[in-house]
């Protein structure tokens, strides 16, 4: 059985810093790429990044470019985002999604429960 499950999220001040983590188990981790997607209070989902299976190569929506990190550690079967730079308009509750292929133009087969983040002073 396929499971993902984030942690990591918290409330935290504009300018702050956070690191999520998705740990997967029952796949093949380092076989597939991997994504994080957001939802915002009252908004649909919104794609943040992604990385391939290997982690050589990463993609992020304009939005979180040069303030966050996506990394992925095969050995661990551990997906991380770090966060940095953390604004208001961050707040959302942040979901990992396995896609189903090794590089990103899958599409996603998998999501896990997701874990809150909260911008605010």
């Amino acid at each position: 059985e396929v499971q993902l499950v984030e942690s990591g999220g918290g409330l935290v001040q504009p300018g702050g810093s956070l690191r999520l983590s998705c740990a997967a188990s029952g796949f093949t981790f380092s076989s597939y790429a991997m994504s994080w997607v957001r939802q915002a209070p009252g908004k649909g989902l919104e794609w943040v990044s992604a990385i391939n299976s290997g982690g050589g190569s990463t993609s992020y929506a304009d939005s979180v470019k040069g303030r966050f990190t996506i990394s992925r550690d095969n050995a661990k079967n551990t997906l991380y985002l770090k966060m940095n730079s953390l604004k208001p308009e961050d707040t959302a509750v942040y979901y990992c999604a396995k896609l189903q292929g090794s590089s990103w133009v899958h599409q996603y087969d998998y999501w896990g429960q997701g874990t809150q983040v909260t911008v605010s002073s």
